[in-house]
């Protein structure tokens, strides 16, 4: 089971991990084809504007005056100079240019800066014309996609070789941001979706491990239980066997000494079906409480009276530092009474066997609560035994623990009722230290 269990797991991790790679994978292809694709567009945008700006650069060369005619007084050379496109567009005419390409190229909603550049007698690059932001996003050429296109002149029109050399530059600040948010939706529900499967593989991970601890738990409960009914049934049917031999029938004395052991294994028995049948009701939430006024000191010294013989037995003795001034509660006087049975009777049964057992219990209130502690000087806990004590059926399987007879039931009933009487219950210990199981239970409040 444990090999299959770990195999299976293995086999989830690693389709799992597969899943994960492929899903990064094709999430890197998306946003690389995004990107390349908004590239891709705003080139065949920007040479559209392009070859649409470029178709006025050979008008721009001004006419000279017929021949004959006499030049005006205010003539100049300047009258020579080509015009640039930068000087006969403004930038709303190119911005408007701009977002009709971009429209045509389904960039709708893709902010974008240009500039128009040309360049003086040393070849410096000189900006003529400019979006507002368009330096700044020139500049950041780490999260700016930058590309130009020059303006000529066509070939054959007045100004070929005549006009200024001028470049049309467009900037898409936060280019990968931009890709982002074209694909918010296809990322999160990507995301989602492996989300969701790392999900499943917990589900499945955890319920595999809460059927294997479901699967041990009941091979234990029925080895435990095959244990406890096995013994009295075997005293049980040596009593008969007893009872049938002619020299017993005719002793009324031995006759009653075996029907005594018969009548105390059968209410053995009943006493583990109760325990059984209690731990179904506490499932199915069917136990019901009459709360009525309690000592809680007076619960605890009968309990401690309870335990007189097996104490004197081992050598063993009960210590009370009853310091609580309040003890009433309001509590169910048979469950409270067996939650604290249980807690000593642990505490004997737990006992170290080449020590008697010495077991303290104190109690202390503060107006609200009253706290009872039960120490012993036993064998101890391990920490992860002290995690699980409290669930059903669970038993420690350490030295001669396991020796000690039980359903496991004990702690996980003390704990319930406990919770039922609006209380709580904590467990301090070490291996070979002892334990100490501290309860905390409202006390009565009383009413004027």
């Amino acid at each position: 089971m444990k090999r299959i269990f770990t195999i299976i797991t293995i086999l989830i991790s690693l389709s799992l991990v597969g899943i994960i790679i492929n899903q990064n994978s094709a999430l890197r292809n998306m946003i690389f084809l995004r990107r390349e694709q908004i590239k891709y567009n705003v080139e065949l945008s920007t040479r559209m504007v392009a070859e649409e700006l470029s178709r006025h650069k050979g008008d721009n060369v001004m006419s000279l005056p017929k021949m004959g005619t006499v030049f005006p007084d205010e003539f100049s050379l300047d009258l020579f100079r080509p015009v640039s496109v930068s000087g006969r567009f403004t930038v709303d005419q190119i911005r408007a240019k701009f977002i009709h390409a971009f429209e045509q190229n389904h960039l709708e909603n893709i902010p974008f800066e240009f500039g128009i550049t040309s360049f003086d007698r040393l070849g410096n690059m000189v900006f003529e014309k400019a979006s507002p932001g368009f330096l700044q996003a020139f500049q950041d050429t780490v999260n700016s996609f930058i590309y130009n296109c020059a303006l000529q002149a066509q070939s054959g029109t007045a100004g070929e070789n005549l006009t200024i050399d001028e470049v049309l530059f467009v900037a898409i600040p936060n280019l990968n941001k931009l890709v982002l948010k074209s694909l918010f939706w296809r990322i999160t529900i990507s995301i989602l979706f492996t989300l969701i499967i790392l999900a499943a593989f917990y589900v499945t991970v955890r319920t595999m491990l809460a059927q294997k601890k479901i699967a041990e738990i009941k091979n234990d409960f029925i080895n435990n239980m095959t244990h406890e009914f096995k013994t009295p049934i075997s005293t049980i049917s040596l009593a008969v066997d007893a009872l049938r031999n002619e020299k017993v029938i005719q002793d009324r004395e031995k006759m009653n000494f075996y029907s005594s052991i018969i009548k105390e294994e059968n209410e053995r028995m009943n006493r583990h079906v109760e325990t059984i049948l209690k731990a179904s009701q506490l499932e199915k939430q069917e136990i019901t409480l009459h709360h009525t006024p309690l000592s809680v000191h007076s619960v605890l010294k009968e309990a401690a009276d309870n335990f007189k013989l097996q104490l004197e037995e081992k050598k063993g003795n009960i210590e009370f530092h009853l310091n609580a001034s309040k003890d009433i509660i309001e509590g169910d006087e048979v469950h409270f009474s067996n939650m604290i049975n249980n807690l000593i009777d642990n505490a004997v049964k737990y006992s170290k066997e080449t020590e008697p057992p010495q077991i303290k219990i104190t109690t202390a209130s503060n107006g609200k609560f009253i706290k009872i502690k039960i120490e012993d000087n036993g064998i101890g806990m391990s920490r992860d035994t002290q995690k699980r004590i409290f669930e059903k059926f669970y038993r420690a399987h350490t030295g001669n623990v396991h020796n000690v007879k039980g359903f496991g039931l004990g702690l996980s009933y003390v704990k319930a009722m406990t919770e039922a009487h609006r209380g709580k219950i904590k467990v301090e210990s070490s291996p070979g230290k002892g334990s100490v199981f501290t309860l905390e239970i409202p006390l009565m409040q009383q009413t004027v």
